[in-house]
């Protein structure tokens, strides 16, 4: 039994008890909509144990449960062993609000309604939920005759050691890398707003403040952000963050585009002074902003505020998922470093599985994996930081999709089956996300084929060439097909946005089975990563970041393609060989000759630049 998550769970309920609340909600975000959020927010996984970066942990007077999707699912099994938290399955990422509200009235003890409001209040931190979650929330909690409380937050009494809100200094990401100035983004923000009647706004979520502003920290993990809110009004520009992350030279830059400062903590002031004044209208992303902000927009009191609310998507949300010119070369730069990181470490890896010694005895475990890559991308001119935390899995930790070793998790390679590496790097001209499933020696025929359809649906998406506006929803498929007719299928998206020198996860647009609305442009970066898992035994996925690139123009419209910014071989000796059709062996081809020519002239040393020419060599064409 885990005693400090039962302890936990006591606490809280007594709490409840004293506050008439029945059940308790604990998302994963934090007050920015933030997939990755600073240890201060982190409160579902201080009540649940389970540190993914999605799930919903609910807590009734009797009963604990977590949902989260396919990627988590035997994660979450093996991180709530030993508590009393029911690991939920679900399709999405978050458990919808309709499935929250049934099982809160099926498992909290109410008892049947009378009329009105039955039980106690479901309470819920408006602080980190969005507003049309919140909403959503309401209604599904009527339709059972329950209450949402959001003016309650357990976690600022109960969490005796809570992590204070990071004040690291924030950074001036440089022009030469941005590519357009700060003043330029917020010129075109406030024509796109004025576009939809709007006047003023409050931009919550922070890699866009961090884009919009040329500016960037390390308050959250893997990602160069900074804890703030910047509010848009007719007259002026407001940063709330905390002074003490305000440096002289940031100052002095901020004053250079009139910028002023406010204490982070203010923002629900200045927002209830500003609601008070005729003529402002507030354009608000519901689907982002928190729901404790959005009711200082909507309503003071009881009183309907003066301010005009207009609901839409906030404008830099596509501003930064288009590329310029500048952060394209970035990516560019930042992928040739990666490459050679990678190439150095393959090189190395494959050396050691030939040897006689134990791998063990070498540190190369997952862990092992994860320090030695680390310390090759370190190297590089550029380097920050990791984009988010290695996936290192061997054998049936592979099959765990975003599995991260532990001490206790922590297992050494061996001479035989797979290895599957999922890694980026923030450097400051560019962010990276690469996937490569490694063999360390003998393969099963199902390892085999499972590498094979990976790579099949891989290079199908990869060749497409499909009109602009498109979907990826629309080209999900490509990836899915060769492996759904053997009847597997993964659970997770095919692919996401990439931030520059930002969030290696970016919207809006996507590769996702479930439909995702938002359009493929010119200048977007995408990855490609689709996967096959087989729980106990093996997993398999195969990723590039790619660039959405003009095809040629006809008339009647405009055509797209996908071009790969990820410079690293894909290990061919696992391949079956006729299961590949022609075109996909020529793209192949054509990619490990683009890979080659790219980083040999980069490596200095004589047998990374051999090791580089036999891992690129074309794929023979006869079955």
């Amino acid at each position: 039994m885990n005693e400090v998550i039962v302890s936990r769970l006591e606490a809280l309920r007594q709490w409840m008890r004293l506050h008439d609340i029945s059940a308790f909600i604990f998302p994963s975000t934090d007050p920015h909509a933030g997939e990755y959020v600073p240890d201060h927010w982190k409160v579902r996984e201080w009540i649940s144990g389970f540190n993914g970066s999605a799930g919903t942990a609910v807590v009734t007077l009797t009963r604990a449960a977590l949902w989260t999707d396919s990627r988590y699912w035997l994660a979450a099994e093996e991180q709530l062993s030993g508590t009393t938290f029911e690991v939920m399955r679900c399709s999405r990422n978050v458990a919808t609000a309709d499935e929250l509200a049934e099982w809160i009235s099926c498992e909290a003890g109410f008892s049947p309604p009378l009329g009105g409001v039955r039980g106690g209040g479901v309470g819920i931190d408006g602080w980190c939920v969005s507003h049309s979650f919140a909403r959503s929330l309401v209604k599904a909690m009527q339709t059972h005759g329950l209450k949402l409380r959001q003016d309650v937050e357990p976690a600022s009494q109960l969490w005796k050691d809570r992590p204070a809100l990071p004040v690291n200094p924030i950074e001036i990401q440089p022009i030469e890398y941005a590519g357009e100035t700060a003043t330029s983004k917020l010129q075109r923000i406030r024509e796109a707003m004025h576009a939809l009647g709007a006047n003023a706004t409050v931009i919550t979520q922070l890699d866009d403040i961090a884009w919009t502003l040329n500016l960037r920290g390390t308050d959250v993990h893997c990602t160069p952000l900074f804890v703030s809110y910047l509010l848009l009004l007719p007259d002026k520009t407001v940063l709330c963050v905390d002074p003490q992350k305000v440096t002289a030279a940031v100052q002095q830059y901020l004053d250079s585009i009139n910028v002023c400062t406010q204490p982070y903590s203010s923002i629900a002031s200045l927002l209830a002074q500003n609601s008070k004044q005729p003529g402002l209208r507030f354009l608000v992303d519901p689907s982002t902003t928190n729901s404790a902000i959005c009711d200082q927009l909507y309503m003071t009191g009881d009183e309907a505020v003066a301010t005009t609310v207009i609901e839409g998507e906030c404008p830099v949300t596509q501003m930064k998922a288009v590329k310029n010119d500048t952060e394209i070369a970035g990516y560019r730069s930042a992928m040739l470093k990666d490459g050679v990181a990678m190439v150095k470490f393959l090189k190395t890896l494959s050396q050691l599985t030939r040897e006689g010694e134990s791998l063990a005895s070498l540190d190369i475990t997952e862990m092992g994996v994860d320090k030695l890559l680390t310390s090759l991308r370190a190297e590089q001119e550029g380097f920050r930081d990791i984009s988010f935390d290695t996936i290192a899995g061997y054998g049936a930790h592979a099959a765990i999709v975003h599995y991260e070793a532990t001490p206790d998790t922590d297992i050494p390679l061996e001479r035989h089956g797979l290895l599957l590496l999922d890694s980026g790097a923030q450097y400051q001209d560019g962010t990276t996300d690469i996937t490569r499933t490694i063999p360390l020696g003998p393969l099963t025929e199902d390892e085999r084929r499972d590498y094979t359809l990976v790579l099949k649906g891989f290079l199908r998406l990869c060749m497409a060439v499909f009109p602009d506006g498109t979907t990826g929803t629309q080209l999900d498929v490509l990836a899915r097909y060769a492996m759904w007719q053997e009847h597997k299928n993964y659970g997770h998206g095919t692919g996401h946005g990439v931030g520059s020198y930002l969030s290696v996860h970016e919207g809006p647009h996507q590769f996702r089975m479930n439909y995702v609305p938002a359009p493929l442009h010119a200048g977007m970066t995408v990855t490609v990563e689709p996967g096959i898992y087989i729980a106990g035994s093996h997993g398999v996925r195969i990723e590039n970041t790619m660039l959405i690139q003009p095809h040629n123009v006809v008339p009647g419209g405009s055509w797209l393609c996908l071009e790969p910014l990820t410079l690293c071989p894909i290990d061919t000796t696992p391949v079956i060989r006729d299961m590949l059709l022609t075109d996909e062996v020529e793209y192949l081809n054509r990619y490990h000759a683009r890979v080659r020519e790219a980083l040999l002239p980069l490596l200095n040393d004589e047998d990374d630049r051999q090791w580089l020419i036999e891992a690129t060599a074309p794929l023979s064409f006869k079955l």
